[in-house]
């Protein structure tokens, strides 16, 4: 369907890929993977025809139609949405396109040409185009109203919508994502995991969602060492049988066929946890493929996420009595009465995220409610993790003495300490010495998890932090959480992280909370649920 021959790309002295060469086939979906900087994105550009390659060739079967998420949000501005996901079939939009012009100027001598392209048309389904197109606007949450609006008129989170069902739009031959997800609620991401799982064509993904990864992907890409590795199944086999492939390689006195049967008793625990999944039944049983042998330990750094209490909270830990909070006159919550105890692991949610931001930014004393109040218990120590950390950063000072600030003793103020929290998360040597100024978006929240880490605080809160950081950087992450026994609250976007850490739900709305004591699946898939949720959104 797609292969890749040769592929070199060098920027200056750095190379990004060395002679490359790897296929995609038709019916399987292709999580590509790899850290920051490893070419994942630019890998997709060249395979899209978007970037030229230093050296190399991409090779698309003759006859076959690729499709690619677009990334310039203003890019359709002055088309309508309908109008807009259509032109994702170029060859059809063409054909529609001239069909129209010529029946507006209608001659007995373009009815043959006319009668040429209604065949070509009808070939290609061309006459349930635009219900087709209005039904996957409907699936991705775009209503019918805002069908014919202009693209201009609409949210950056509308746009994406649409241009994702642009992207789908036609069957193509071979689908090429960047981070699908980004933007998207999770009833939304699980529609188009249900889409790409069944999907009969090549798709091509670049995602930080692993939870999406699972579901989708029956292989996984990975951008290691210059080259492009496939193995068969999906994130978290490759994740976990990276780990198995490091451990061995360490284990050096171990015998050949002891670790030939951990390998094998590796597979067949994985096949069983997987059997049940969507991923299984949809993908031709690509569990009987599942092979572990030539997997290498990844050349991965992982950052050591330790959070660790000063000490245990007491049963009493946040007592929330009539909050409600607006922004320019909307109402984003009200009524919420809340208790929190000692082992909750709540995830905050809410269908407008800036009700998630302003609870917490009420909470740590930086926004004051309209109405109500709230009590933390007098054993607890709060650390917040805000999803905007822009004034965190808005000083020349270098990451050492950044972090120093939140030392508590002099003995902890030492270079050596502190240089201690800041390795954990990779910054070593000189890197400890670059100011916040300078820092990616990934790096900033890294120094913001040391400065939580050296708070050691026993009740921590997280809104979405998943953001910007590399799939490395939320595995230790998620990991990490799932070990603390303090209390946590978290926002997230990250599916695997709300399922995964959560014990209890909250959700925020106009008209007060949700609250229940399930995991994240079982509050979101609850048809009770669902019916109280629209009625606490309902105007």
């Amino acid at each position: 369907m797609l292969s890749v021959s040769n592929l070199s790309v060098q920027f200056g002295k750095r190379v990004l890929f060395d002679e490359v060469n790897v296929s995609f086939v038709q019916g399987n979906c292709y999580g590509i993977i790899g850290a920051n900087g490893a070419g994942k994105s630019t890998f997709l550009k060249i395979i899209s025809g978007k970037q030229d390659a230093t050296s190399g060739h991409v090779h698309l079967e003759p006859g076959k139609r690729m499709s690619v998420l677009e990334q310039d949000h203003y890019a359709y501005d002055t088309y309508t949405v309908l109008e807009t996901v259509l032109r994702g079939n170029q060859p059809l939009f063409a054909i529609k396109k001239e069909m129209d012009e010529l029946y507006a100027d209608y001659t007995d001598e373009n009815a043959d040409r006319i009668g040429e392209l209604q065949v070509e048309f009808e070939e290609m389904n061309g006459w349930n185009a635009d219900s087709d197109a209005a039904a996957l606007l409907s699936n991705l949450g775009i209503s019918e109203s805002f069908h014919y609006s202009l693209m201009g008129d609409l949210d950056g989170k509308q746009k994406v919508r649409v241009l994702l069902a642009q992207a789908l739009f036609g069957n193509p031959d071979v689908l090429i994502m960047d981070e699908p997800t980004n933007d998207l609620d999770f009833e939304t991401i699980s529609w188009l995991e249900n889409f790409l799982a069944h999907y009969e064509n090549t798709v091509i993904v670049v995602s930080h969602d692993r939870h999406f990864l699972d579901a989708v992907c029956t292989h996984i890409a990975d951008i290691d060492f210059g080259k492009i590795n496939l193995y068969s199944g999906n994130y978290s086999f490759w994740y976990e049988s990276s780990q198995l492939a490091a451990r061995q390689r360490s284990q050096q006195n171990k015998k050949a066929e002891e670790k030939a049967k951990e390998l094998q008793e590796f597979i067949q625990r994985f096949s069983a946890n997987v059997a049940k999944s969507k991923q299984a039944t949809s993908r031709k049983k690509m569990l009987e493929k599942l092979k572990i042998d030539d997997i290498k330990p990844s050349s991965r750094r992982y950052p050591a996420i330790i959070f660790e209490r000063e000490r245990e909270a007491g049963d009493q830990i946040l007592n929330v009595e009539g909050l409600r909070a607006s922004i320019d006159g909307e109402l984003l919550f009200d009524k919420v009465d809340i208790n929190l105890a000692k082992g909750d692991k709540v995830a905050i949610i809410s269908k407008d995220s800036r009700a998630t931001t302003a609870f917490y930014e009420i909470l740590n004393e930086n926004l004051k409610p309209e109405a109500g109040e709230f009590q933390w218990g007098i054993t607890t120590t709060q650390a917040y993790l805000p999803v905007d950390n822009a004034s965190y950063f808005d000083n020349d000072l270098t990451l050492v003495d950044w972090l120093r600030q939140w030392a508590k003793t002099d003995e902890e103020r030492e270079e050596v300490y502190v240089r201690g929290f800041l390795g954990k998360m990779l910054f070593s040597g000189e890197e400890a010495l670059k100011t916040g100024r300078v820092l990616s978006g990934g790096e900033k929240v890294r120094c913001m998890l040391s400065r939580m880490m050296m708070l050691r605080a026993n009740v921590l809160m997280l809104d979405e932090p998943t953001n910007h950081l590399d799939l490395e950087s939320i595995t230790a992450f998620n990991n990490s959480l799932k070990k603390f026994p303090g209390t946590i609250l978290l926002t997230t976007h990250d599916h695997e992280f709300s399922q995964t850490v959560a014990n209890r739900i909250i959700e925020l709305t106009p008209k007060g909370v949700i609250d229940r004591y399930l995991s994240f699946d079982e509050y979101m898939n609850d048809p009770s649920i669902k019916e109280q949720r629209a009625q606490m959104y309902s105007k």
